[in-house]
């Protein structure tokens, strides 16, 4: 196997707000998602019935936004300077994905606070891959991917270290 094929890049960057309910606050958590990913959210809606909470299954409580490419780099290392460029070694799975929360979305380089829209946080989650790593999901011929093929925790350690400066505590 040749050396490109054993780099390691970002496949997607997910960025997900859970706000709980529809309405009015879906609506200012759309807004505050188009701000700091300067994309259209997605929304996610309720797949189980929870009467305490007053949600059933196709509401509309969340909202997402996949970014690929630049785009997701870019927003990648604007989110790690929000968290200080420090991630625990716990958000990182054994497949080499890794994700984290921002508490505040005024803590993003660039983004002013809104009194009308108020205070939210959001998920950023990261997956990362090996080229080839198509196969797993093509339709003919999909295969599973090889375990020497595969992004192990410690290499996608590595990878967010050197390509963000990211101390991984």
């Amino acid at each position: 196997m040749s050396e490109v094929m054993k780099g390691i890049r970002i496949q997607k960057v997910v960025v997900n707000m859970g706000v709980g309910e529809a309405g009015e606050e879906l609506k200012k958590a759309q807004k505050i998602m188009e701000i700091i990913t300067s994309e259209k959210p997605i929304q996610t809606k309720c797949k189980v019935k929870a009467p305490i909470w007053d949600i059933r299954p196709g509401l509309p409580i969340g909202l997402k936004v996949t970014l690929r490419k630049e785009k997701a780099k870019e927003f990648l290392n604007r989110a790690l300077s929000a968290k200080v460029k420090r991630i625990f070694a716990k958000s990182f799975d054994k497949e080499g994905n890794f994700g984290f929360g921002i508490k505040e979305y005024i803590d993003m380089p660039g983004a002013k606070y809104d009194p009308k829209l108020g205070i939210r946080g959001f998920d950023v989650l990261v997956c990362l891959s090996k080229p080839g790593h198509r196969i797993k999901d093509r339709k003919i011929r999909s295969r599973k991917i090889p375990l020497q093929h595969r992004v192990s925790k410690d290499e996608a350690i590595n990878f967010v270290k050197e390509s963000f400066g990211v101390e991984v505590e």
